[in-house]
């Protein structure tokens, strides 16, 4: 694990989909990458969030949701930018 995905421990989930567990609870929290398109290949540290298990779950397909797919990548996206500015606070980035 790098200094970049052991920061996402204690942190809140950014994504916050229905369902989150977040909500003051952030021992579930992980660094998740997007998706770099190849089973078992992972993007960048710098292109992850901080997201609870639920959420992350949702975001990488292992749960049904009704979200469609491309607000899905929308919304990781979005937490990424917010990942990235707290990763820059922390000097990380």
């Amino acid at each position: 694990m790098s200094k970049i995905t052991k920061s996402a421990r204690g942190e809140p989930c950014l994504l916050r989909l229905d369902g989150c567990v977040s909500g003051g609870q952030n021992e579930t929290t992980v660094f998740a990458h997007l998706n770099s398109g190849g089973m078992g290949q992972k993007a960048l540290d710098i292109h992850g969030a901080y997201a609870c298990h639920s959420c992350h779950d949702k975001i990488d397909g292992r749960v049904q949701t009704d979200y469609d797919k491309s607000w899905l990548n929308e919304l990781h996206l979005r937490a990424v930018i917010r990942t990235q500015e707290i990763l820059v606070k922390k000097g990380l980035m």
